[in-house]
């Protein structure tokens, strides 16, 4: 694990699987928390994680006439709990199973009066073992998780700069813990065909939801290529999506996946990342938005309409 250039950091998958899968597990915990006490928005945008300046954080959740958030610290190393009633509490982010992480977070919860009824038990994985039961995964590579976070940070900052040239339908840049990935989707607004679902451990209706419009969307996921992987995908997939161009030199369909894929460890040695992944991303979403027929004069502009322009 390296960093061989400013910023773009290295890190096989292979090198800490066992901390991603902990990590995984952890993040579910602290989302079904987020999912408990924020109220239902489109597509479950309400659940998901942001990424912060220190890791991942849950931002402002509503509680009774007040708030609190939830934060991963991957430069510290803990989690810290933050209420608006000025209770803070934290614990240490070390090797520890997944049931030790959760009686420690009820505890926590518990001593700020948050309530924490989750169904407590991870989704979107096989086997999807019971948190308190989970002494499986327990593994903590403090060096690896701020690698990862320094992976998230570009990866939210470029699709961030993607994000604004989109004014139609868009999710923020947020991190959906049930698959483990950021994610940013435009919509076209239209209607589509009710998802098929068959996601382990996750109900058909939860798909259907998160599908009900058509989209193009993009991200990051840590669990791709040799050190995570950019990815592209339109549902529905128009005719001929998977035959268009896939931007820069190392980008391709996959068939196995049905989307688009950039392997980070390609981005990260291109001469300039950040072009390298906004040329994948807009080449990709291009290929949707052209072969699915989206009104593009109505939902794409010029970030840069406002800014004061030399005479």
């Amino acid at each position: 694990m390296t960093t061989p250039r400013a910023g773009w950091p290295s890190l096989r998958v292979s090198d800490w699987t066992p901390t991603r899968e902990t990590l995984h597990m952890w993040t579910q915990i602290v989302g079904k928390i987020r999912m408990a006490h924020a109220p239902m928005l489109n597509h479950w945008w309400q659940v998901t994680l942001y990424v912060s300046p220190r890791g991942l954080t849950t931002s402002s959740v509503p509680h009774r006439d007040g708030a609190f958030e939830i934060e991963f610290d991957f430069v510290d190393h803990r989690l810290q709990v933050r209420s608006s009633d000025g209770g803070t509490r934290g614990l240490p982010l070390r090797p520890m199973s997944v049931a030790e992480f959760y009686a420690g977070f009820l505890d926590l919860l518990g001593d700020l009066g948050i309530e924490a009824e989750i169904q407590a038990q991870p989704n979107e994985v096989e086997p999807a073992i019971p948190f308190a039961e989970d002494h499986v995964h327990a593994s903590y590579d403090a060096g690896a998780a701020t690698l990862f976070w320094r992976q998230l940070l570009q990866a939210d900052r470029v699709i961030g700069e993607f994000r604004s040239h989109f004014v139609g339908k868009v999710s923020p840049v947020h991190f959906f813990w049930g698959g483990m990935d950021l994610a940013c989707t435009r919509f076209s607004g239209r209607s589509a065909p009710p998802h098929p679902g068959g996601v382990p451990n996750c109900g058909d209706w939860v798909m259907v939801e998160s599908y009900s419009r058509e989209l193009s969307s993009c991200g990051f996921w840590p669990g791709g290529g040799e050190e995570g992987a950019f990815y592209s995908y339109a549902y529905p997939a128009p005719d001929g999506f998977s035959d268009q161009p896939a931007g820069p030199e190392g980008a391709y369909y996959s068939s196995e996946f049905q989307q688009f894929l950039l392997p980070y460890e390609v981005a990260r040695a291109a001469p300039d990342p950040d072009r390298a992944v906004a040329e994948f991303l807009h080449a990709t979403y291009g290929a949707a938005a052209d072969r699915g027929h989206w009104d593009r004069a109505a939902l794409e502009d010029d970030p840069f309409r406002w800014h004061p322009r030399s005479s």
